[in-house]
């Protein structure tokens, strides 16, 4: 790892898919290292789900040693379970990072767009595009990768400007 580098992992929750994606950032350069998604079992447990979801995080902080992580925050569906079920599986992603000590950024899914695509209403296809022209190794092959990429992006790009703020 070159000097200064950071490796952020970026998490878009959900109960059937949690997207992840770990990428380096150094200065404004960013790198692509890895990305998948958890899938879990709509015939399990709502406690089985979300365990599945902690611990498949907690295996990939332990494999790939993040220093930071960001997640998106959840939005209001008009279905109240759909957004409740949204929760608990952010709280299990939640819950998984901050175990390992790693620092959480949370943002709004507009404020993602808005910083990866430019448009805070960006399609899932908008953003996967731009996902690939910022991280041309990338390898998404689902739209939650891609978002949980998206989320990573956001976060290196906000904590740059955070840091010339300071400087």
């Amino acid at each position: 790892m070159t000097f200064g580098a950071i490796r952020i992992l970026g998490v878009d929750p959900g109960l059937r898919n949690t997207g992840w994606g770990l990428i380096e950032s150094v200065g404004s350069r960013l790198s692509f290292l890895s990305c998948g998604s958890i899938r879990t079992d709509a015939k399990e447990s709502l406690a089985e789900r979300l365990a599945v979801i902690h611990c498949a995080l907690t295996d990939l902080i332990i494999a790939n040693g993040p220093h930071e992580a960001a997640v998106e925050e959840t939005f209001v569906n008009r279905d109240p379970q759909s957004t409740l079920k949204l929760g608990q599986a952010r709280g299990a992603a939640i819950a998984a990072l901050a175990i390992r000590d790693l620092p959480v950024s949370e943002y709004a899914a507009n404020l993602v767009k808005k910083t990866v695509v430019g448009v805070g209403h960006a399609e899932k296809t908008q953003v996967a595009m731009m996902v690939k022209m910022l991280l041309p190794a990338s390898d998404a092959a689902s739209p939650d990768a891609a978002d949980a990429l998206a989320v990573a992006i956001c976060h290196a790009q906000h904590r740059t400007a955070r840091a010339r703020g300071a400087a």
